[in-house]
C-alpha cells in the first residue's frame, strides 16, 4: 500500500525567518513557492536530499503549539548526515544551539538535537 515518504508539513510563525533557516542554513532547495492572498498564507515546498519534501506554511494568526520532544504527536524530525561533527559545527557557526552528541544504545550511531526558529525539535543522525 505505502510507497514511501513524501512530505512533512510545518507551520511557522515568521515566514521569512523560517525560509532563511531551512534554505540558507539547512541548505534545502525550493521546489515551489506560493502566496494565497485570500488566506494571507505562504507555502514553500523544499526538496530533501534523497527524496521527500518539507512543506513550509505560514498562516496569519496561527496559534502556537507546544512542541516538546516528549509531548504527544510528532516527536521530532530527523535528518541523516555523513559527518555529524561537521554538521554541528555548521549549525553553531550560525549561532544555533545544538545539544551535546549522544549515542543510540541500540544502533551505536551518534545523534543530537537542535530547534528550528519556532522551537520544533530537529535531529541530526549520523549514518
Amino acid at each position: 500500500m505505502l510507497k514511501g515518504f513524501h512530505h512533512v508539513a510545518i507551520i511557522c510563525s515568521d515566514y521569512a525567518r523560517s525560509k532563511h533557516f531551512y534554505t540558507q542554513i539547512l541548505g534545502l532547495k525550493p521546489i515551489a513557492e506560493n502566496y494565497q492572498p485570500q488566506r494571507n498564507s505562504y507555502k514553500l515546498d523544499l526538496a530533501l536530499p534523497g527524496g521527500g519534501q518539507i512543506e513550509l506554511f505560514a498562516f496569519a494568526e496561527a496559534p502556537p503549539r507546544p512542541s516538546y520532544p516528549e509531548a504527544q504527536g510528532l516527536r521530532h524530525l530527523a535528518f541523516a548526515v555523513d559527518d555529524i561533527e561537521q554538521a554541528v559545527a555548521e549549525l553553531r557557526s550560525h549561532n544555533i544551539a545544538v545539544e551535546a552528541l549522544r549515542v543510540d544504545p541500540y544502533t551505536e550511531k551518534r545523534f543530537t538535537f537542535f530547534n528550528d526558529p519556532d522551537g520544533l525539535p530537529l535531529e541530526l543522525y549520523q549514518l
